[in-house]
């Protein structure tokens, strides 16, 4: 793979195809990102309903928001394979923005609880299909010397887009309703759901016209080469990309917990959904900000040590979202929270890539996109559940898988050099 960024041409020393791929991901991460924000009021609101049973309904708004992950988690081991076997990943890319475009839509005529749990299955299943091929386009686009700073400048484009949507949202949110020309109605919920259905088919405009297959990519008939235990090390030595999965779910569920407890946070510091907004979006800003920097030095010095020190450093600033008491306390902490993030982020991935098999990235990478969406949907379930006996035990409980994550992978994963083998 070494002549891969050769071909493509360079811009700010990125592949000129990675930031195409990345500028699309970010138009369609400007949607997804509105129902963060989104379902959780709108769960709390009275356009939806049902019977739930005695559950609070913080639990309600987790199970919606956990269900996305739940879904795609499920779906991106077998959508990473099929890629595989199949030697495309383009068109699975605009298949999977063509239907969370639709499914975006479709919000805003749910009425129902399980109109929402529905709904946001559907859109999980859609998700693994476009997380996992675009992320192998990158993969298969970089080399060992550039694919830490390739999957940084990837990740970073896709969070700036994440983060924007959030602060869009709440800005709809606040300003609706509004009254379109012919006087009908539009209530900011409905707003917000219109809007994330458009930046998808942008996103897949944009994927359409700026991002092709590499040359590289052909089909696979090899056996899917997913593993717990690294064989060669003997004893209970866990494979390096497992390991890294683990890591990334840690991660993940540390940074999700804040997002299905917006009433509780918001009645806890005294203020609104934009206020909340911002402490969503301190977070995605500090990610986006330094993962190319951190991928493209752990392409000279390694890559484990950023990922064990970025672990460390989610253990305090994961426990101090539980007893913040003011709005700019937690935006500080989410802003260092999403610095430890990013020390993990890049490099788990690139070390990930440096190890995966030639014709098997769809798949042996899926397991740390799987790990992503377990690990936000494991928090935000932790979070809807857990809060209800103290505002901080969700945050210790986080710290505290934080700080084994951390032990795990000083003792588990070993910086090494790929292991592709032939097709």
């Amino acid at each position: 793979m070494d002549d891969h960024t050769s071909t493509g041409g360079q811009l700010f020393g990125v592949d000129r195809r990675v930031l195409a791929l990345a500028l699309a991901r970010m138009a369609d991460a400007v949607g997804n990102s509105f129902l963060i924000i989104v379902l959780p009021l709108y769960v709390a609101s009275d356009a939806v309903g049902g019977r739930i049973f005695g559950v609070p309904a913080s639990m309600v708004a987790g199970v919606v928001l956990a269900l996305f992950g739940i879904a795609s988690s499920v779906a991106q081991p077998l959508a990473g394979r099929l890629s595989d076997r199949m030697g495309c990943r383009k068109v699975f890319v605009i298949g999977g923005l063509v239907v969370l475009g639709a499914i975006n839509l479709a919000f805003a005529a749910a009425t129902a609880y399980w109109h929402l749990f529905v709904l946001r299955v559907l859109q999980g299943l859609a998700a693994a299909f476009t997380i996992t091929a675009s992320l192998a386009i990158v993969n298969e686009l970089s080399d060992p010397g550039s694919r830490g700073g390739n999957m940084g400048v990837y990740n970073s484009f896709r969070l700036i887009g994440f983060g924007a949507g959030p602060l869009l949202a709440s800005v709809l949110l606040e300003m609706g309703p509004f009254v379109l020309p012919g006087g009908t109605e539009v209530t900011g919920f409905e707003a917000t759901f219109v809007v994330a259905a458009a930046t998808a088919f942008l996103g897949t405009g944009l994927v359409g016209v700026l991002v092709q297959d590499p040359d590289e990519t052909t089909p696979t008939q090899r056996r899917m080469a997913l593993r717990i235990w690294d064989r060669a090390k003997g004893g209970w030595h866990l494979d390096t990309i497992f390991a890294l999965g683990l890591a990334t779910l840690v991660m993940a569920s540390c940074m999700a917990l804040l997002s299905a407890i917006e009433p509780e946070v918001n009645a806890r510091l005294g203020q609104g959904p934009f206020l909340f907004a911002v402490e969503f979006v301190a977070l995605i800003a500090a990610l986006a900000a330094l993962q190319p920097v951190v991928g493209r030095a752990s392409d000279r010095v390694g890559r484990k040590r950023f990922i064990l020190l970025g672990l460390i450093g989610l253990v305090p600033t994961t426990l101090l979202q539980g007893v913040v008491g003011a709005p700019w306390q937690m935006i500080v902490v989410r802003m260092l929270q999403g610095g430890a993030g990013a020390l993990v982020f890049a490099p788990a991935l690139a070390l990930a890539g440096d190890h995966a098999e030639q014709g098997q990235s769809g798949a042996q990478l899926a397991v740390l996109t799987v790990a992503f969406g377990l690990g936000i949907a494991s928090g935000q379930l932790m979070a809807g559940f857990f809060v209800s006996f103290g505002f901080v035990v969700p945050f210790g409980i986080g710290s505290l898988l934080a700080a084994g994550a951390a032990l795990m992978v000083g003792t588990q994963v070993d910086e090494a050099t790929p292991a592709a083998s032939p097709a």
